[in-house]
């Protein structure tokens, strides 16, 4: 016997009358669509029967969504299941033609990839980054144009951008990115004019944290932050099952809050703010201060020379991963997530960074149990499954297309919905 979920619900809620839209039959189809689109994303290979028993709707109604999703290539239907008796079901997937091009910008070089509606990487490439942001721009589109000539049979749905900084959700602009040290530049326009795609830019933390949900199991998840440690510190939140972008989409940028004002100049302009002691830089200076003759290394080689036993190596890890961990209190005492999930080079040396960063943040644990903290395991990919969801995510019914000329998909061109705040 199926328990019923109904509730009396009684008494005032809040409802913003500026922002308020009446739900109608539309609203329900649409929340129905996702439904089924997300089961048979988590559950592929799988029949409209079994869609329509684990959902609880019609058949009829599965069945009308599921020509929906077939018309619109998000779905198709694959090899027929065996049964033990009657008609063989046919099983659905998602469409593995459906694709789109990742971008993933740093400081000193950018990733292109081509990324399926599974999160697969189809192919990568590598490009060098300058302080120019149109020659950067320019070396990035000619490997687009490169790679999207390799994928001739399959259909692009668009380009989604991780970026070293915050975007803001209205304009599509970069409003703070001060690792990245370009002058104003419309990004957004210029490829999308160049390419004939629809592009989508967010933070590198906030695309991390969205390849997490579109793409990783976190039923069940409302409250987690996801923190990215690299040539500078950034965090994505998702609070009560929204992530949070904020005015100007600037929300979460504790790694330029300031935890030592006679710490080193930041990017930012500001003195010791959190990633000055907590970034891979952070850690390679550290290195440096005990090895001042040694010669200028990367993160990946300071990591592997504190494999084979060098001890200035070892110790300038320890205190990085000593301030990540002090910085994670902040998050917890302003957010107080379930989960904090850790995304970079560091994780691939976890052995030495988990402890000491779960010891440091478990002291500022106000009330209750302590969050989950873990790493992710996939920096670079995830940003890039990060960018590629971007594309995927389903347009809201009241946004329009940014710029004239672009073409967008005909439709509710769109697969699982994250809400954003």
């Amino acid at each position: 016997m199926r328990r019923s979920t109904h509730r009396n619900v009684r008494g005032i809620r809040h409802v913003d009358l500026m922002d308020v839209q009446l739900a109608s039959s539309e609203t329900a189809r649409r929340i129905n669509r996702d439904i089924v689109l997300e089961m048979i994303r988590t559950s592929q290979p799988i029949s409209r029967a079994d869609l329509a028993r684990r959902s609880g709707l019609q058949r009829s109604t599965v069945s009308q969504i599921v020509e929906q999703l077939i018309r619109e290539k998000w779905v198709r239907e694959g090899s027929i299941a065996s049964a033990p008796r009657g008609r063989r079901p046919t099983l659905l997937g998602l469409n593995e033609d459906l694709v789109a091009i990742a971008v993933d910008i740093h400081p000193r070089q950018a990733i292109v990839a081509i990324v399926d509606l599974n999160g697969r990487l189809l192919a990568r490439s590598l490009v060098p980054m300058t302080s120019d942001p149109e020659s950067s721009t320019r070396l990035i589109i000619d490997c687009m144009q490169r790679m999207h000539r390799t994928v001739p049979r399959k259909s692009t749905e668009g380009i989604g951008i991780s970026l070293p900084g915050r975007v803001d959700p209205g304009t599509q602009r970069m409003t703070f990115a001060p690792n990245l040290r370009w002058p104003e530049f419309d990004l957004k326009k210029v490829i999308e004019t160049k390419m004939g795609l629809p592009v989508k830019m967010e933070n590198a933390a906030t695309a991390c944290l969205l390849a997490e949900l579109t793409f990783a199991r976190m039923d069940g998840v409302r409250d987690a932050v996801l923190v990215t440690v690299s040539e500078g510190v950034g965090t994505g939140v998702f609070a009560n099952g929204q992530l949070i972008s904020g005015a100007h989409g600037l929300a979460g940028e504790f790694g330029h809050i300031p935890i030592d004002p006679a710490g080193p100049r930041c990017g930012c302009g500001q003195n010791g703010c959190w990633e000055t002691f907590a970034s891979c830089n952070a850690a390679l200076r550290y290195y440096h201060e005990m090895q001042p003759k040694a010669h200028a290394i990367t993160f990946n080689e300071l990591l592997n020379l504190a494999e084979e036993g060098n001890a200035q190596a070892a110790q300038a890890l320890a205190k990085q991963a000593k301030y990540i961990g002090r910085g994670l209190r902040m998050i917890i005492a302003a957010l107080s997530p379930s989960e904090i999930l850790i995304a970079g080079d560091i994780t691939s040396a976890w052995h030495r960074f988990g402890p000491t960063i779960e010891k440091e943040a478990s002291d500022l644990t106000l009330a209750g149990e302590p969050p989950i903290i873990r790493p992710t395991h996939e920096s670079e990919i995830a940003r890039l499954r990060g960018a590629a969801a971007l594309v995927f995510q389903r347009r809201s019914p009241m946004e329009q297309p940014e710029s004239p000329g672009v073409a967008v998909p005909d439709g509710d061109r769109g697969g699982l919905q994250i809400q954003t705040a």
